[in-house]
């Protein structure tokens, strides 16, 4: 008697790897990797697009940052950064967004003929931005830029470009400089670290369990149902019935459909057993309310309320919405303002002495009362503080790219 072939087919499902970017620094050729691959802005930018929630918290914060733009004793000093005609308030909203993604921003400015203004100011994505190495003063000479970066390997040359960093001592051999301005961080000698760099992997498994439900959508909530075959076909046999079953009852659209089938005996019938779930859906749903609360934590957000966020069972919420509020204000959102802020007096400066710029700003008091003001670089006297408000009518004073 024949011996029966018997055939076992086990579809194969692959471990998911953690492919996660390391942002420790790494020297190259010419410059100092950000990352161990140089990919690590670029994680960054991807998390920020990725996450609704992290999305959100980075949309807030900087939006606070920016306000209702920055303003001056001169507005005029404002009106233009360069010839492209891009304002300064445009170049401050870049920059805000990337010193809360980055923990950091880079500005190129480009001195007058004469090197003794600033003929023009231009925002460069941080992403793009590589440091030289250290002098043996600790002093980075410069940055390399580049718009495609690779990962594990080095831009070819005729892709990236040099600055020298600001000095206007070296105005006349450099002409175009890059300013950098970045936050302090521990160990870390080139780059700094977003403020919710903690929060990094916490971030990630936010993206996964959106990709787990929709995943589970689009596949009809797989596994649901065991089907076990009778058949002792072929490989290819078995790859033509599990194709034909996913094309004609998988995925979102063939949801409620009949399953059919057609048999030359019911001894080849097939075992349809439904899985039951075994509870997924409840675990999930407490990783995803995990994972925002240490999101929001991480952005120093103490209320999701802030974020238009309701909490189920919540009464009321006004008291707690107006203290967070005041709490996010003066501890994360003013520090900010003042840092950029420093920065771009350091610039103005040298086309206008003693200007005093600031950013408009609603307060929120605990009475429920608010009003604008100006927030400045620094602590200003009472009447400084009014002529940043006054606009200025009469100046016939020249522009920065005039």
């Amino acid at each position: 008697m024949a011996k029966t072939n018997k055939k076992l087919h086990f579809a194969h499902v692959p471990r998911q790897k953690n492919d996660w970017v390391s942002y420790k620094e790494k020297t190259s050729d010419k410059y100092i990797k950000s990352g161990e691959d140089n990919m690590f802005p670029k994680h960054l930018i991807e998390l920020y697009n990725r996450s609704s929630i992290h999305g959100a918290c980075i949309n807030a914060v900087t939006e606070a940052i920016i306000g209702g733009g920055m303003t001056a004793n001169e507005e005029v000093y404002l009106e233009r950064a360069n010839k492209r005609g891009e304002t300064w308030n445009d170049i401050y909203s870049k920059a805000a967004m990337d010193y809360y993604i980055h923990g950091a921003f880079s500005l190129e400015v480009i001195w007058s003929l004469d090197r003794t203004k600033i003929a023009e100011v231009y925002h460069i994505d941080f992403s793009q931005v590589r440091a030289a190495e250290k002098d043996h003063r600790g002093h980075i000479p410069g940055y390399y830029i580049s718009t495609e970066w690779k990962q594990y390997t080095k831009s070819s040359d005729d892709k990236v470009f040099y600055l020298c960093s600001y000095d206007q001592s070296k105005a006349q051999e450099h002409p175009n400089q890059i300013y950098v301005s970045h936050q302090y961080r521990p160990v870390q000698l080139y780059y700094p670290l977003p403020v919710y760099n903690g929060a990094l992997k916490i971030i990630e498994l936010d993206t996964e369990i959106d990709n787990f439900h929709v995943s589970n959508i689009k596949n009809g909530l797989a596994p649901s149902l065991a089907i076990t075959t009778y058949m002792n076909g072929s490989d290819d046999d078995v790859d033509a019935v599990e194709s034909m079953l996913r094309a004609n009852y998988g995925g979102t659209s063939n949801a409620g459909s009949l399953l059919y089938m057609d048999l030359d005996s019911p001894d080849n019938k097939p075992d349809i057993t439904p899985i039951p779930q075994n509870g997924a859906d409840n675990y999930y749903t407490t990783i995803n309310d995990m994972s925002m609360q240490k999101i929001l934590t991480a952005h120093r957000i103490t209320s999701p309320m802030m974020l238009g966020i309701k909490e189920a069972g919540q009464l009321g919420g006004r008291d707690e919405v107006v203290d967070a509020y005041l709490l996010f204000s003066n501890m994360v959102i003013e520090p900010y303002q003042q840092d950029i802020l420093r920065c771009f007096e350091t610039l103005l400066e040298v086309n206008y002495p003693g200007i005093v710029i600031g950013v408009e700003t609603k307060r929120l008091y605990e009475d429920g009362e608010s009003e604008e003001e100006v927030v400045t670089s620094v602590e200003v006297s009472d009447q400084e503080d009014e002529q940043i408000n006054e606009q200025t009518n009469d100046s016939d004073i020249s522009n920065i790219g005039g």
